[in-house]
């Protein structure tokens, strides 16, 4: 059915329109059942508590072009859709609630809390997903998980306990980094760092029996109440006799050993090193080595404990203030110097984190990641771009095991019970009442929760229907690719890895690609204090998803980061817009045309018709290989590049010849190759552009094979096989076309203006090629005579350009006077000289450099380079106006 379009394309109706239309008719759902062949992606399940910002716009995009694409070549997709529980960061917003009520999590209780939590959940919580459908994420929603629903909960209690039973989880007091405001252990993901400044405090501890005294630094004075040993290293000359003596902990008052360590840098400050096992992740180590005394003097709510003698009930940052007080006063003080180092803070609240001695749960994932090492080695799974694969191995070789607990209730409660009679731990699938060591009934539930990326881990193949063997497993796990960002390449991505071979004996992907950062104009990382945040809902709203989409697209070259201004969105609306206004024009020209089996099959094609045809093949061959490789950017570069310049801006205009004159057959073999390459265009933009495509696909004239272009086969080359000779004809009139625009550009010759064109063929073929397009070369470089042989004799004066084997001359006689056109180019060459030294003069002074602000330079300095480019084009076009006199 042929339905004109409108004049301007309204991205918001159309978006709203056939979202709605796809989601209702199924055509995102996988049929497990399928005979196709399966292709799966599992989406990074975003937090419930998240708004959609770029990571996830770019993210979501990239895979939906993937399962759009894969969808149209003939594959069964899958791409699993979700949520995460996220449970510190869903905890705090309902305590947030809670605080505004003046009530707190222990004034309800775990159950009335929780269902609390649920509450929340289902009134406000996973608004992210309504804002991945505004993108056009094509999942299947019906199958949509969340890490803490029914089915999840059980495959996450499987897990654990048949990891306990296995010896692979344990418990036991380590060292781990705290949250002394949400009293809960972190991941290393879930501490931010942020660079501070702050002191370094030199200390004096006297040797015990000398007159001597080590001196030793500290960013951290407070913790020095839990010193256990200093540190020298072994072949330090200056403390070798030390070694194996005691110094005296001063304010505690406590002797403590001098030991040697290779740890110990012996250029860093004094070479000794106060050692707190109990506070410090390289002094936890140091201590195990050493046998050493674990002493906390820190509470959960970081209060300095009974351990901290006189500081006792001091907060830490007091006791801090207090201690340096107290060394002074004993003139222990040696120095106190200004030093700035990176502060590990709480994702959630920003409280500064604390290392802190704690009893918790933990994965030993060094059997586990051997597996997941050796995978990736054999090519299992392949990390893109390569250059992650070292980053992953370097990890996973140096893995540390995994502490798994958390003190929070939001979550997946750990499935362990103390018992008060014989104190052992019964960990089991099904809720139990009485020991499994001594029958008593005595039991307490173990109150910590997983923590969030334990479930997260398991996410591949519990969202398929894992501990049950379904079909859907059977069809698409192991899944094809997983999409995402480098920064949980260790948190997630590796975790998943370990747990699915463990529990599926199979790799959880075949490839992995960890696309970049998105980044503002600038090249700065995007952050509300920098307040350079872009919207990705309000581009939408502005620009269209489309648009939005194809920027992404066009800018996630493998390895580099994104610079996205809304400019350059503004630039990909254009981009929609061009081919609307071409289909438009390529509509009114179909309108009298029977689309119904209209294959191309033995016509009269012309050179411009064998070309476009040539064109079309060589993109499809493109994208595709572009996208089975991961490089979008050369997917969107080959798209823009065909639809806009050679289909758009060539063959629109090269038709017209054969659709406005009176040779019928001509019009209507025209029209056969007009509908092919734009139905066919419109199939291969639609991963990309989803909106605009359907809308036009459907607007075609004739039935459409499908309900839906996403269920349209994707083209993958040819439409029919052109001719090679014919093919290169047209090329070589399009670079007569585009010399003899070029000359008429530098002489500033009128657009509306027809001129005179002395063609100099080299060669027959080329003059044979010439008359061939002779009527194209009239048409579109606005001549109205056209001269062309072999060795023709030349015009006296004449601006020349060659184009392959065929000599481009413009007679200047009557087309421009010569002396006005020298002087107007030398008084725009003086002009544009003046902004060259204006700028010049002001990038040179060194004070305006220095305080500047970047965007202001690169502003001057891209004026300058204009300026300095287009005096170097004045410059050639005087020249070739003097060569002439």
């Amino acid at each position: 059915m042929n339905t004109q379009l409108p004049k301007g394309y309204d991205p918001l109706q159309v978006e709203q329109k056939w979202f709605a239309t796809w989601e209702k008719s199924g055509v995102f759902h996988a049929d497990e059942t399928s005979l196709k062949p399966p292709y799966s992606i599992v989406i990074p399940p975003p937090n419930v508590t998240g708004v959609l910002h770029m990571g996830h716009a770019l993210n979501n995009t990239l895979q939906d072009i993937l399962c759009r694409w894969k969808r149209m070549c003939g594959y069964e997709v899958l791409w699993m859709p979700g949520t995460d529980h996220a449970g510190i960061a869903t905890q705090n917003v309902v305590e947030k609630q809670l605080a505004a009520e003046g009530k707190d999590r222990h004034d309800l209780g775990r159950d009335a809390f929780i269902e609390r939590v649920w509450k929340w959940r289902e009134e406000s919580g996973g608004q992210i997903i309504n804002q991945l459908k505004r993108l056009g994420a094509s999942c299947d929603w019906e199958r949509e998980r969340f890490t803490m629903d029914e089915g999840l909960s059980k495959a996450v209690r499987e897990v654990f306990v048949k990891l306990y039973e296995e010896g692979l989880i344990y418990r036991d007091n380590r060292l781990i980094n705290w949250c002394p405001r949400c009293h809960t252990a972190l991941s290393d993901l879930e501490v931010e760092h942020e660079d501070r400044k702050g002191h370094l405090w030199h200390l004096r501890y006297p040797v015990i029996g000398t007159d001597r005294q080590l001196i030793v630094a500290t960013t951290r004075p407070e913790t020095m109440l839990g010193d256990t040993a200093v540190a020298v290293h072994p072949e330090d000359e200056r403390y070798r006799d030390l070694i194996g003596q005691k110094v005296l902990l001063p304010l505690v008052n406590r002797e403590i050993p001098i030991i040697a360590d290779e740890y110990v840098d012996k250029e860093f400050g004094s070479g000794a090193v106060k050692i707190t096992p109990a506070h410090d992740f390289n002094d936890f180590e140091i201590g195990k080595r050493h046998q050493l005394e674990f002493i906390n003097v820190l509470d959960e709510s970081g209060l300095i404990n009974e351990n901290g003698g006189a500081y006792q009930g001091l907060e830490r940052y007091a006791a801090r203030d207090k201690v340096v007080a107290d060394l002074q006063e004993l003139g222990l003080l040696e120095q106190v110097e200004d030093y700035a180092n990176a502060v590990g803070e709480c994702y959630r609240c920003r409280t500064t984190i604390e290392p802190y001695m704690s009893k918790q749960w933990y994965v030993a994932v060094k059997p586990l990641a051997a597996e997941a090492i050796k995978a990736v080695e054999e090519g299992q799974t392949k990390i893109l771009p390569l250059q992650w694969e070292k980053t992953y191995y370097e990890w996973m070789y140096n893995i540390q095991d995994w502490c798994v607990s958390r003190q929070i209730w939001w979550g997946h409660r750990i499935p362990a019970w103390f018992c008060d009679e014989c104190g052992e731990i019964t960990v089991s699938r099904e809720d139990v009442t009485t020991c499994s060591h001594c029958g008593s009934s005595q039991l307490t539930q173990e109150t910590d929760v997983l923590d969030t990326w334990f479930s997260s881990a398991l996410w591949p193949f519990t969202t398929m229907g894992w501990p049950e063997q379904t079909r859907t497993l059977e069809k698409f796990y192991p899944t094809a690719c997983l999409v995402t960002g480098f920064d949980i390449l260790f948190f997630w991505v590796a975790r998943m890895m370990m747990m699915g071979l463990k529990f599926r004996d199979q790799v959880p992907f075949k490839e992995v690609y960890i696309h970049a950062l998105v980044r503002d104009g600038q090249g700065q990382k995007m952050s509300k204090s920098k307040g350079n945040v872009i919207d990705p809902l309000t581009v939408v709203d502005e620009y269209g998803a489309d648009a939005f989409r194809f920027t992404l697209c066009a800018f996630a070259a493998m390895g580099r980061d994104i610079k996205l201004s809304t400019e350059r969105i503004g630039g990909y609306r254009n981009f929609v817009n061009k081919l609307w206004n071409a289909s438009r024009f390529a509509l009114m020209n179909l309108e009298d045309f029977a689309a119904e089996g209209c294959a191309l099959d033995g016509e009269q094609l012309t050179q411009a018709d064998q070309w476009i045809l040539q064109r079309f093949a060589a993109a499809a061959e493109g994208v595709n290989q572009a996208l089975a490789d991961y490089r979008f950017n050369e997917a969107a570069s080959v798209l823009y590049a065909f639809t806009w310049h050679e289909f758009c801006d060539w063959y629109v205009e090269l038709s017209k010849e054969s659709l406005y004159g009176e040779n019928i057959q001509a019009r209507q073999t025209t029209q056969k190759v007009l509908f092919s390459v734009l139905e066919g265009l419109l199939r291969m933009l639609h991963p990309i552009l989803p909106f605009v495509t359907e809308e036009i696909w459907h607007a075609l004239p004739g039935e459409r094979p499908s309900a839906t272009i996403m269920t349209a086969a994707y083209p993958q080359g040819a439409i029919i096989e052109t001719d090679a000779a014919a093919v290169a004809e047209m090329e070589l009139v399009m670079d007569v076309i585009k010399a003899i625009r070029n000359v008429r550009g530098e002489l500033e010759v009128p657009p509306g203006r027809k001129i005179k064109v002395v063609l100099d063929c080299k060669t027959a073929a080329a003059l044979a090629a010439i008359r061939a397009g002779e009527s194209y070369i009239t048409s579109l470089a606005r001549v109205d005579e056209l001269v062309a042989g072999v060795a023709i004799e030349h015009p006296r004066q004449a601006s020349t350009q060659v184009a392959g084997d065929v000599e481009v001359l413009l007679p200047l006689a009557g087309l421009i006077d010569i002396a006005e056109e020298e002087a107007r180019l030398g008084k725009e060459i003086v002009k544009t000289q003046k902004d060259v030294d204006f700028f010049t003069k002001k990038l040179s002074n060194q004070k305006f450099v220095a305080n500047a602000p970047a965007e202001v330079l690169e502003k001057d300095r891209a004026k300058l380079a204009a300026a300095q480019e287009k005096i170097a084009i004045l410059q050639h076009s005087l020249d070739k106006i003097i060569a002439l006199k």
